[in-house]
């Protein structure tokens, strides 16, 4: 292949897999990874020099290709994270005197948001979040679906706020 017809086929590919490839990347690890910008250019740049190298045979597509690579970079960052994270120090067990006055504090605050609260809502957060029951399951044990269960946690969660903040 010559050299400008390679170079022109880079810039499809690059125009056409890119955002495919950033996509996958801020998915898999997440937009808020400040790493996911500089893992995506580098795949990119992978694949490039790749297909430069002639390690691109055409045994499959170049979407094929492109997302075989994607993955198993995204798998080697995930994987060279979770390494980072067993090294890491433990996390202390048990609050200190400020935190568990704070927590107290907090506790007492929602503890009376939610006796404010009409019992149809109360009783969903009780059965959601403090017997931890599923969604399928307070539904069952209250007699009404999983949607309007969702609903009404979600509606209760508002509810909350807006008594917490007053």
């Amino acid at each position: 292949m010559d050299r400008k017809k390679q170079e022109t086929n880079l810039e499809e590919i690059y125009a056409k897999y890119g955002p495919v490839v950033r996509f996958r990347v801020r998915k898999s690890i997440g937009a808020s990874n400040p790493d996911w910008e500089d893992i995506a250019n580098e795949i990119i740049t992978n694949v490039i020099e790749k297909i430069k190298k002639n390690e691109f045979r055409g045994e499959s597509s170049i979407g094929t290709f492109i997302y075989t690579i994607t993955s198993r970079r995204i798998i080697d960052y995930i994987r060279q994270k979770t390494k980072v994270l067993k090294h890491a120090p433990e996390p202390t067990p048990f609050p200190g005197p400020h935190e568990q006055v704070e927590n107290k504090e907090r506790a007492e605050l929602i503890g009376s948001a939610i006796k404010k609260l009409n019992p149809k809502y109360r009783e969903v957060l009780y059965l959601y979040y403090y017997k931890g029951l599923s969604r399928e399951e307070v539904a069952k044990k209250l007699s009404i679906t999983p949607h309007r269960v969702s609903e009404r946690v979600n509606y209760s969660q508002k509810l909350l706020k807006k008594l917490i903040k007053k």
